[in-house]
């Protein structure tokens, strides 16, 4: 986030116990006790979820750091690397990252595009606490952070509204030193021990302050990461010391907003600006995991799950869903750049190889041109958006680890002759005549004058009819298409068609027929 001017102003909307809050010299305002909940809700599967925010932290520099908590929790569960938006859609910046974490959607929903808030749309987003208290009200839910936007109505927040149960809001230096966070690690650790929340989200705030005031490459960056694991373990140690521990069925998970540049700050469409990770332990999380699926919307569609409460219409999708998108099943085929230079020389992210049962006709597209994108190719988010930044390639979020992308704009960027002209196409699926079918995916469309973008059917191999043909821009779009499957046809084509030169581009993302 961007600094704050230093200064100690606390305002308290709960906190963990009386006492400690009197340690603290702060004032108290405890919700109500809730009634207990029925016996059959304390048996050994008691879901509970702590969710830990650590602000502008680049996975990366944890690896580096003198880290041993976060790093046991990657060693004993998942470890996942993802990206962020940028512009238009919403800055690098935490107004909108903390928001995409608790709502479990994207900016284009939630609203927020940086931290003026300006546009938030939390009453049809709300944060996943707010959920839990909306369907589960009989479930505890609390929140603690030193940047006032999450907790407090200051400065355009909060991010988790009133109705959670307990929130402490205190407001940080961002001298990199981050003198409140141990207020926050103290209040929240006696919380998890001594009282009873179903869910929980905490934050900490002085890896971010490092950043701006020293830079992520700086040893002042890693012992802010440092500081902050101990703080991590105390909330760990509290968990495990619960005198009911033995029955509940605890998920961790460690997450953060955006990332920093080496020299300091962010809001921009650097990768390293745009990087995120999820860190997470629990039931049905192999230890010792890596995974290039995740994405931040994840959070919150987590967390909900561990406690029960369905979520429809979240982008984010629980960590244990499976993940059958065949595109996915590339990665570990995925080539360097050949013509490409914006692009690291190590990072190894497109193929022009389909997955099994599928083809891609280049019958009619252009020789020459940029090799990786010479007709429809597969490619990852890291590498795709590095081609050339800020043409909304960043824009690409709802597509997941390895998608199909046909991109003209960046092929015309060598000598060529012809036109770019490829399609894509799936595998012959079992259909029956009469009924009617949904074909779904992940599409990233943006429009230009003299390209053309289609979605084909065929039957039983006959010809090809358009059913979408986009004339205007998709952006970041879940597409659903009814098929209305003739009499007598036993199997349905998908073609994806592109035609343009020096355009710009479609990106298509876990096609299924339902």
């Amino acid at each position: 986030m961007s600094p704050v001017p230093s200064g100690r102003t606390l305002a308290v909307a709960a906190t963990a116990t009386a006492l400690l809050a009197t340690a603290l010299g702060v004032h108290t305002a405890v919700a109500a006790p809730k009634p207990a909940a029925p016996a059959a809700a304390t048996a050994a599967t008691t879901g509970k979820v702590l969710v830990i925010g650590i602000d502008g932290t680049v996975l990366d520099r944890i690896k580096a750091a003198n880290a041993p908590h976060l790093k046991g929790l990657m060693a004993e569960g998942l470890t996942a690397r993802s990206t962020l938006y940028a512009s238009p859609m919403a800055a690098t910046s935490s107004g909108p990252g903390w928001s995409t974490i608790a709502t479990g959607v994207w900016p284009d929903k939630h609203g927020v595009k940086d931290n003026t808030f300006t546009g938030k749309n939390y009453g049809a987003y709300p944060d996943f606490l707010t959920r839990i208290e909306n369907t589960r009200p009989a479930l505890n839910t609390y929140a603690a952070a030193d940047w006032e936007p999450i907790t407090s109505t200051d400065a355009g927040g909060p991010v988790f509204s009133a109705k959670v149960d307990k929130r402490l809001s205190l407001k940080g230096d961002r001298d990199g030193y981050g003198t409140e966070d141990p207020k926050i690690a103290a209040a929240a650790a006696a919380e998890l021990q001594d009282q009873n929340p179903d869910a929980a989200f905490v934050y900490f705030g002085q890896v971010d302050g490092a950043g701006h005031s020293y830079g992520a490459a700086s040893q002042q960056y890693l012992d802010a990461i440092g500081r902050v694991d101990v703080m991590v373990g105390q909330l760990l140690t509290a968990v495990q010391n619960r005198p009911a521990y033995a029955q509940e069925n605890w998920k961790v998970l460690v997450t953060t907003d955006h990332g920093h540049t080496d020299a300091g700050g962010h809001g921009g469409s650097t990768l390293q600006e745009r990087g995120t990770f999820v860190i997470a332990k629990g039931a049905g999380i192999p230890a010792g995991s890596v995974r290039d699926d995740v994405r931040l919307v994840d959070v919150a569609a987590t967390a909900l799950a561990q406690v029960g409460v369905a979520a429809p219409g979240l982008d984010g999708v629980p960590l244990d869903a499976p993940d059958n998108d065949p595109f996915d099943t590339l990665r570990p085929s995925l080539q360097a750049r050949v013509d490409e230079t914006g692009i690291p020389a190590a990072t190894k992210g497109f193929t022009h190889t389909p997955p099994a049962g599928w083809t891609v006709d280049n019958s009619k597209m252009g020789t020459g041109g940029v090799t990786e994108w010479a007709g429809w190719a597969f490619a990852t988010d890291e590498f795709w958006s590095q081609s050339q930044r800020d043409q909304w390639r960043e824009l690409n979020v709802r597509s997941r680890d390895v998608f199909a992308v046909a991109d003209s704009d960046e092929w015309d960027d060598k000598s060529h002759t012809g036109s770019f002209d490829s399609t894509l196409v799936t595998p012959k699926w079992p259909v029956t005549g009469g009924t009617t079918r949904t074909l779904a995916f992940q599409t990233h469309y943006r429009q230009d004058a003299g390209q053309t973008a289609q979605v084909l059917v065929s039957y039983n191999g006959g010809a090809a009819t358009v059913v979408k043909n986009y004339t205007a821009d998709a952006v970041a779009k879940a597409e659903s298409i009814a098929l209305q499957v003739p009499a007598g046809a036993t199997d349905v084509q998908v073609r994806f068609r592109y035609s343009g030169t020096n355009n710009w581009f479609w990106t298509v993302d876990n096609v299924t027929l339902g």
